[in-house]
């Protein structure tokens, strides 16, 4: 946090703080803003519409930069609270609607003047239209004047010599909605103009060691190195996998990295098996595990829970600081018969089974 500080009093960057707690980052910020927990969406939502409504947006960057002239499938809606495709019975989503319209070259359609009323950027505009300063307020608790002068100050960076900063921790991610808080806050930047810019993005603070390079590394469970994911049971061979994880470029000459998975995928394949991975056998697709269902830490708490996990090996990483329900954790965690953290620090992990004689060995 010292370097926001520094921002502050050298470069007379603007410091604001919007959280439930008035806490030691509000105590010395230009502008601190009470919020309901949870009501996050609702708070970003209606940034984006003052954003729309006041014309505060960086249009070069939004027509060049973002899906914004892209038109939506017609059977896509939003309607009472819910997305087209739900599943009562299931509590599911079929996202297939989802989707843009596609010529025959399977190009999305898209309209530059932002004049068709199925392009991403009207339908934006209609699904923030409820939010104004006043439902802000009601939902969220934070004064309308605040809200305001939150929103005027996030607009000034709506040109392409000012940048803004949005900092989240896991006040964010644990809620039940979080991706929908971290979308909407993605969807504010773009509108601004300040992804990919110096001094501005999205930036995750964690409470753990290097979550970025833990993910680099393929150490989640159902992810391989470099972003790629770890073939599922429904994935038996080769193309149906490769097909299913390269993404297809959506325009003409569009930027799209992820069109080279298939060489990432050979490349790893060939430093796992050498000259065994070859492509008569799929580059050794058959000996990679298949995994059965996600093991987040959701499900490992649960499976701990209901004693499926019995042991746990914690390297650079502090659960109970990191789990969401701090005190289901400490129930799941009571439950194992040994834990082993491997860490350079003291942590709550390394420590609370001082206080649960049901942990058998701890080291």
């Amino acid at each position: 946090f010292k370097w926001v500080i520094e921002a502050q009093t050298k470069n007379d960057a603007t410091v604001v703080v919007v959280d439930p707690r008035f806490n030691r980052s509000a105590a010395v910020a230009d502008l601190y803003a009470p919020i309901r927990a949870g009501s996050d969406t609702a708070f970003l939502l209606g940034v984006i519409r003052y954003l729309l409504e006041n014309n505060r947006v960086q249009h070069d960057y939004v027509r060049h930069y973002t899906n914004a002239s892209l038109i939506i499938r017609d059977d896509y809606q939003f309607n009472d609270g819910l997305f087209s495709g739900y599943d009562d019975k299931k509590r599911q989503y079929d996202k297939s609607s989802w989707f843009y319209q596609l010529d025959e070259q399977g190009n999305a359609l898209r309209d530059d003047s932002l004049n068709h009323p199925r392009c991403v950027w009207n339908l934006l505009k209609a699904h923030v239209e409820r939010y104004t300063p006043e439902m802000v307020n009601r939902l969220c608790g934070t004064s309308v004047a605040d809200f305001n002068r939150i929103c005027e100050i996030l607009a000034s960076t709506c040109v392409p010599d000012r940048t803004a900063t949005i900092l989240y921790a896991l006040g964010w991610t644990h809620h039940s909605n979080g991706a929908q808080i971290i979308r909407a806050a993605a969807m504010l930047q773009l509108l601004l103009g300040n992804i990919g810019m110096a001094g501005g993005g999205i930036n995750a603070l964690r409470g753990h060691s290097n979550i970025q390079g833990y993910t680099d590394l393929g150490l989640l469970s159902t992810n391989l190195p470099g972003y790629m994911p770890l073939p599922s049971e429904k994935q038996a061979d080769y193309q149906t996998y490769i097909s299913q994880i390269t993404p297809p470029a959506l325009g003409v000459n569009e930027v799209n990295y992820w069109k080279n998975t298939p060489k990432f995928f050979v490349s790893m394949m060939k430093s796992f098996w050498g000259h065994n991975a070859t492509v008569e056998n799929n580059w050794g697709y058959d000996w990679l595990p298949k995994w059965d269902r996600l093991y987040d830490v959701m499900t490992q708490a649960e499976l701990m829970l209901e004693g499926k996990i019995n042991g746990y090996i914690v390297q650079g990483f502090n659960p109970l600081a990191a789990f969401p329900d701090k005190n289901k954790s400490i129930r799941a965690l009571s439950k194992l018969k040994y834990m082993v953290v491997i860490d350079p620090l003291v942590t709550e992990s390394s420590n609370f089974w001082q206080n649960h004689g049901e942990m058998n060995d701890v080291t």
